[in-house]
This record gives C-alpha cells, sequence and structure tokens, in this order.
C-alpha cells in the first residue's frame, strides 16, 4: 500500500505551504491511470492528518479518466485501466492525460 507514503506526502506538503491553524477541505485530483487507488488515499487520510492542521478536514477526489490516442490507427478514446490497449488491440497509445495526481485546491477556516 504506497498510498500511506502518498496521503503523507501529500498532508506534509499542505501543512508546509498554509500556515492557517484549521484546514477546512483539501481537493486532489487523481487521474485513473496514475497507479493510485483513491479510495486508499481516503482510507489514510484521516490517519496522517490526524493531530494537525487537516484533522477533520473534507476530502474531496476527482478522478478524471485517462485519454490517448492509438498510434497504430489513429483512434482517441478514453482508458479507465492502467494497461493501456486501444479497441484496435494495438498497444502503441500515446496517453494524453489520466496519470495526474495533483492538490488542487486547499480551503482554510
Amino acid at each position: 500500500m504506497h498510498e500511506l507514503g502518498i496521503t503523507q506526502s501529500i498532508v506534509d506538503a499542505v501543512l508546509d505551504a498554509i500556515e492557517e491553524p484549521r484546514i477546512t477541505r483539501l481537493q486532489l485530483e487523481i487521474g485513473k491511470l496514475s497507479g493510485v487507488v483513491p479510495d486508499s488515499v481516503r482510507f489514510c487520510f484521516d490517519l496522517v492528518a490526524s493531530g494537525t492542521a487537516l484533522d477533520g478536514a473534507r476530502l474531496d477526489i476527482v478522478e478524471p479518466p485517462g485519454r490517448g490516442a492509438c498510434r497504430s490507427c489513429g483512434h482517441t478514446c478514453e482508458f479507465d485501466d492502467p494497461i493501456v490497449l486501444c479497441p484496435c488491440g494495438s498497444a502503441d497509445v500515446q496517453v494524453r492525460s489520466g496519470r495526474e495526481l495533483k492538490i488542487t485546491a486547499v480551503d482554510v477556516g
């Protein structure tokens, strides 16, 4: 479960950047091709945020789909699986999005 380390890094980054005593909401963008499991991040968040300015904050996660273009047939489509295959059967796909892991918003209060 690498999500524990990832979640700890996210919490540390927010706490390093925000000096407010109370953070009420954190929004992340975790692409479906990122290899990170959003439910595991949700599970780990309360654990690593406990006793910090993020304790009790709401965690919102946006999960954009993967998008890419097949270099063999030119077809563009969305992908939900990290193993990207075009409907034509080719694995020669240029991934254009879906690998994101970003902090997109922090609300303080």
